[in-house]
This record gives C-alpha cells, structure tokens and sequence, in this order.
C-alpha cells in the first residue's frame, strides 16, 4: 500500500508554493518534518513543539525579522513564514543559515487566518493516531491535494476541488496558467460571491447539479476582467447526493478522451471526499472520547491525557457553547443547530490550536471542552485560557452568539475534573444571565452561581417559598398587583424611594404606600437588616431558578 505522504516542508511547497508561498532565504531541506504551527506572539510567549512552522504576525524589517529567526534557531523550528518583504537586506539571510532553518514570504493578499487553516488542513493527518496508509485509486486517502494534482495531469489544466458551497477544499499545481480570479478564489479559499451570483443567475450551478456531464462556463457572460480562461466543471456524485465539483480552467475545450478522464476522475475524488468525511467521524468521535474520558478523571484519564499528548501539563478546562435555542425548534431546526454547533467547535479547535498547538478540543453533549495547555502560575494560566476566549468569540463576530466558561488551572488529574465542573458552573451562569457576558472566569460569577445552585437545592427537595414572602406572593396572584416587584426595586435601590420609584415609574408616594402595604399583608419589618438580606435572597433564588 502507499503511505501518506508526512507532514514536510517539501509538501508545503508542493502544495501552497505556486500560490501562496515562497522561499526568500535560507536552507530549504523538503524533507524536514513539522511537528506544528505557531503563531509568534511578543507579548505571550507561545509554546513551540519539535519541528514547529512559525507564522510571524506583523513582523516587519530585517532586523525584527532576524532576532526571531536567531530565538527559533535554539528551539528546534523548521522555518519561518513572514509576509513578504518588498527588499531584502543582508542581515536575514545570515541569521537564517546560521539558525538552519528557511524563511518563506506570504504573497500580499493572502489572509494569515487562510494560511493557518490551510497548513491545518495539510497537518491534520496527524492529530490523532497513526498515519493512515490506505490508498484509494493508487493515491494516499483522504489526500484531496494530491488527487487535484493527479486529475490536472489528466487534463492538462489547473483544477480545484470545492464543495457544495463553492469552498475550495484542494487545488492543483500550475495555478499561475490560469487567471486573477483563479488566484483569488485560491487565497480565499472560496469563490467570492459576485462570481457565485453571477453563476447562479446563469443557471451554471442548476446545470452542474442537475446533469451528468461536463459544464463549460464561458467568461464573457460572467463580464469581470479578471476572469479570462474558460472553465470546464463536472460535479461529485454519490448516488443521488452531490457531495462537490471539480472545476478545470483551460482554454481548449475537452477532448473526448479528457472528458472520459474527467468522470473517471469525479468518482474516484468522491470516495476520497467520502473517506474525508468518515475519517473526520471516526477523528472526532475518538477525540471526543479521550477527551471525555480525561475529563472525568477515573482509571484511563491518564492514558487518555497521553494519547492526547497533554501528560505532565497544567491544563485548563474551558467549556463553550451556543446560546441557548428555542426548546420548541422542529426536527429540521435543530439538525441545523447541530451543524452550527459542530462548525463552531471546529472553529474553536483551530483558533485554541494556533495558538498552543497542544490543545484538545471536543463537542461533548452539546458543548465544546478545551483542554489548554498553560506554563507558570495559575492565574496567569486562566487569565490567558480567558483572553484566548474574548479574542475567538471576537473573530467569529455579533453573528454567532456564544459564551465560553474557563476552569480553574490544575496540574494533576484529581484536579481535572474539578475544573470540568468549575467550567460547567461558569457556563451555566453565562448561559442564564446574558448580562454577566460573553467570558468568565469562577471568580467573576461565584455569588449567581450559588445563588443557581441554592435554587437547585430548593427545587430538589420540592421546597416552596413559606413565610412572609409566601404570602406577598399568594396576594400579588390573588389582587393581580405586583407588590412582589414593588419590593424588589426598593431592595435593589438600598432603599432609595426615589431611584426606585423612577425605575417602576410611579411617584415616590405611591412607593411609599405600597411598601406599607407590604409590610401589613405579609408582616415583613424593612426596618431589620436580616428581614431585608433574607428577603433579598429569597427575590434573587427565584429569579435565578426562572
């Protein structure tokens, strides 16, 4: 059988070169392994595993550039990716031969988040497990890249592999012989929308799904300048679903031989993307059963943390979750919440994984656990687990809304469930009070999260309100009045009439009557501080428990 290709900077070159990449100095050695990517940080040193990729974020001048590349030199990096300098002096290129690693450019217009997802993508064969050595049509499984590069030979064209989502999942060498619009939709990794529109109003996408047979997409109707070669797209198949499409610019039409090539070529990228998607499965339901298995903390957590690769870290446990949705959603709404929730945890994974490449990260239940690897003091453990949160629920924007609960730090596996359990108190005050915020730590919300757990209590013993504020409330249900917010507002006010008044706004008078009122139906002495904190809490149990 043949063997995936490993993870190299040979393959990275291979792959992304043409496009996005390449070398501005250094020793190029293409069968150097990368053990991972890293996001340069001056300000949070960042963990560098063996054989690290280091993406050097806003890294500009030689000398900048030259000082990281000597630190990266003394920690075993492979190379370093900065984006590309318009000049080159000689003070880079030195420091990169004496630290023995190379120096690649990243082409202007490329994203650092496109690069870091597409280095992901190349890497991730090796997350969990072995490598895979199954093959499917003589090429390595799952490996989309270098089937894209096996059916351009075929026709003799630069080709792309998308989804059904015009996403680009893998695409060719010999990029550069097609156009503007083939190279931004590459450093994209999406076909930008105006050329989507303009296909979906041509009915190119009705047709593509709709036939077995090659379409042909003349530029002319599509009427941008920057899309000058003609296309030839031919879709994905698996029985009646349409998993994606393959898209070849060349500027003669197919022959029938290439033709015949091109639906040979549809099937087999269909058990390729299949195999994709099974493994994916397989990678995430082993994941999250490490994961999960670590996190309780029982017999296997052990060798459950080494298999993950965490053994011997001070970790901190973070839960995130969507907002609450409607309990009352259809079958089909909640299909597409489940969806959502997936695509949100793989979204947290790869954010949490630029930046310590050992984090874990599984949906469990609904809810996506990290592990986070953390150095030095605790605090400063969580304090940056919560400043990785506030920076990813930033990244994805107002659009999806979601908090995220981080646990406290712990060294040791009695300690890691504990902080599961931490985490999962935080998320539940998050979840319940949207005010408190998006991120938070034990120490931001331990009163509401007493206050929910004392309410749990109430309810598991089947309590009911008794006393006074028993009968304040049997009243307001029986006159429909509702002294019971009367006396809230006074409470939350520290007794102000006039705050509280203009909050309910009616005169501080009829404040003052009510609150007589309150005190001659149910007997409540506002003038005693312990009548007041207890009433104050029996008010705030209730409205957490709601």
């Amino acid at each position: 059988m043949t063997s995936r290709p490993r993870a190299s900077l040979g393959r990275i070159l291979d792959d992304l070169g043409a496009t996005l990449l390449e070398v501005v100095c250094g020793e190029l050695d293409p069968d150097r392994e990368i053990g991972g990517v890293v996001i340069h940080d001056p300000l949070d040193e960042p963990a560098y595993p063996d054989g690290a990729i280091v993406l050097g974020v806003g890294l500009a001048g030689d000398e900048a550039v030259g000082r990281l590349v000597q630190e990266l030199g003394t920690r075993g990096a492979v190379g370093l990716i900065v984006r590309h300098p318009a000049a080159l002096g000689p003070v880079l290129p030195a420091a990169a031969k004496a630290a023995g690693l190379v120096v690649l450019g990243l082409a202007r217009g490329a994203t650092w988040t496109q690069l870091a997802a597409l280095l992901g993508s190349l890497l991730a064969e090796e997350d969990i497990g072995s490598v895979d050595d199954e093959s499917l049509g003589g090429l390595p499984s799952g490996d989309l890249f270098a089937v894209a590069n096996a059916v351009a030979a075929l026709l003799d064209a630069p080709v792309t592999i998308e989804d059904r989502s015009s996403r680009v999942l893998a695409f060719s060498a010999r990029q550069d012989e097609a156009d503007a619009a083939r190279t931004e939709t590459i450093i994209g990794r999406q076909v930008p929308e105006r050329y989507a529109r303009v296909l979906t109003e041509l009915g190119v996408f009705r047709d593509l799904y709709r036939y077995d047979r090659p379409v042909v997409v003349d530029p002319e109707p599509i009427g941008y300048d920057d899309m000058t070669v003609p296309r030839v797209a031919f879709a994905v198949r698996v029985g009646d679903e349409v998993l994606g499409s393959i898209w070849a610019a060349t500027r003669q039409p197919l022959t029938p031989a290439k033709e015949a090539s091109l639906r040979d070529a549809a099937q087999l990228v269909a058990l390729h993307l299949l195999r994709l998607r099974a493994g994916a499965d397989v990678s995430r339901r082993l994941r999250a059963d490490l994961v999960s298995t670590a996190l309780e903390g029982g017999r296997g957590a052990g060798q459950a943390l080494s298999r993950l690769g965490l053994a011997d870290q001070t970790l901190v446990v973070m839960a995130a979750a969507l907002r609450e949705a409607d309990p009352e959603a259809s079958a089909h709404a909640e299909q597409l919440r489940a969806g959502e929730r997936q695509r949100f945890t793989d979204a947290f994974a790869v954010h949490l994984s630029a930046m310590n490449p050992g984090t874990a990260v599984a949906e469990i239940g609904g809810v996506a656990y990290a592990l986070f690897p953390v150095v030095g003091l605790a605090a400063a453990g969580e304090e940056r687990a919560a400043r990785a949160a506030g920076v990813f629920l930033e990244r994805i924007g107002a659009r999806v809304q979601a908090v995220v609960a981080v646990g406290r730090a712990v060294a040791d596996l009695s300690g890691l469930a504990q902080s599961r359990v931490t985490a999962e108190r935080v998320l539940r005050v998050l979840r319940s009070r949207p005010e408190t915020g998006p991120v938070a730590r034990m120490g931001d919300v331990q009163t509401a999260s007493l206050l929910l757990e004392l309410g749990d209590l109430m309810a598991a013993r089947g309590d009911q309100p008794l006393g006074p504020m028993a009968s304040l409330i049997a009243h307001d249900a029986r006159s429909d009045s509702d002294l019971l917010g009367t006396l809230r507002a006074w409470l939350d006010s520290f007794g102000d009439v006039s705050q509280a008044s203009a909050s309910l706004f009616v005169h501080p008078n009829t404040l003052r009557y009510r609150l007589r009122r309150i005190s001659q139906i149910c007997g409540l002495d506002l003038n005693d501080p312990e009548v007041r904190f207890a009433a104050m809490l029996q008010l705030r149990i209730g409205a957490q428990s709601r």
